[in-house]
């Protein structure tokens, strides 16, 4: 499979990655949740390629992106003027998109700023809004978010010595095997590979994207999403508890839903064979190649 990247200057300068794989209209756009910068989709992106291109991009201070040199770009609706600026420079019209965890408000405030942009969604294991007053079933995190940015802000120094240092170490890695994901599904490699993308984020942009999901709220939206509309959610789901994506099912007319059974917020990687049929099965029936289109870009490494 050959795999082109490329960066598109934002509207502010900041060069934003992508890549791209395969031809054909319309085009899946994958986006991540905060913190991660791709390794959720490592299986479903070459299977989709096979059949349409697909493109995946990387956020503000994650991944193959720079930080920015104004941090105050660092938004959710920053990220959707990026993921327009990526659809620009692809040569894509529309396209479906593809959202995992704060992908999926992504993908909905996309929809609602560009809704001629959005040929249809694919909104797995997310929150249509607020997304940390529903962790682990509890307003907790969202409480503590305030204290959790000062001590952040105030020790910067701590913050990447926590993020490079200690995420990416055997005991994070257990926790996260115990209490986050279902390890009799998920590959120990796969939860390494999160965290490893986790303590490579820019803290600053995390904090800041994080912060402005927290505030976003797309759910009144979900009545007016007149695309083909693909809902997964995980049963065993800590970060977006599963109700969210039965109310999106619900909220959303016409929407296809896939629940995994004993799926985490890792389901993707814990059920790669189910999520790729699935999937593969919703674009063929609601949204088929229109025609192929050649990937633009430059090849990787050039």
């Amino acid at each position: 499979m050959e795999v082109v990247e490329s960066t598109v200057a934002a509207a502010d300068g900041t060069p934003i990655w992508w890549r791209s794989a395969g031809a054909g209209a319309p085009a899946v756009l994958l986006s991540d949740g905060v913190g991660c910068s791709g390794f959720i989709w490592e299986r479903l992106f070459p299977a989709l390629a096979r059949e349409r291109r697909v493109i995946h991009w990387n956020y503000r201070g994650h991944g193959r992106t720079p930080r920015p040199a104004d941090l105050s770009t660092c938004t959710l609706p920053g990220c959707v003027g990026d993921l327009l600026a990526v659809l620009d420079a692809a040569g894509e019209p529309d396209a479906v998109l593809a959202g995992h965890s704060m992908g999926v408000q992504v993908a909905l405030e996309t929809h609602r700023r560009a809704p001629g942009r959005v040929a249809g969604l694919m909104l797995m294991l997310g929150s249509p809004s607020h997304p940390l007053e529903t962790f682990h079933g509890s307003d907790l995190l969202a409480r503590a978010f305030p204290v959790l940015k000062e001590l952040l802000q105030a020790f910067p120094a701590g913050a990447r010595f926590f993020f490079e240092r200690l995420l990416p170490t055997e005991p994070v890695l257990q926790a996260g095997l115990w209490l986050e994901v279902n390890r009799s599904l998920v590959r120990r490699e796969d939860v390494q590979r999160y965290l490893s993308d986790l303590s490579r984020v820019d803290p600053d942009c995390w904090l800041r994207i994080l912060e402005s999901a927290q505030a976003h709220d797309a759910a009144g939206h979900l009545p007016d999403v007149a695309v083909p509309a693909l809902v997964v959610g995980g049963e065993r789901d800590t970060f977006t508890p599963v109700e969210l994506s039965l109310r999106m099912h619900e909220a959303i007319r016409g929407s296809e839903l896939l629940l995994l059974a004993g799926g985490s917020h890792m389901g993707l990687l814990e059920h790669p064979e189910l999520v790729e049929l699935r999937v593969r099965r919703f674009l063929a029936e609601r949204l088929p190649v229109r025609a192929p289109a050649p990937a633009l870009g430059f090849r990787a490494g050039a």
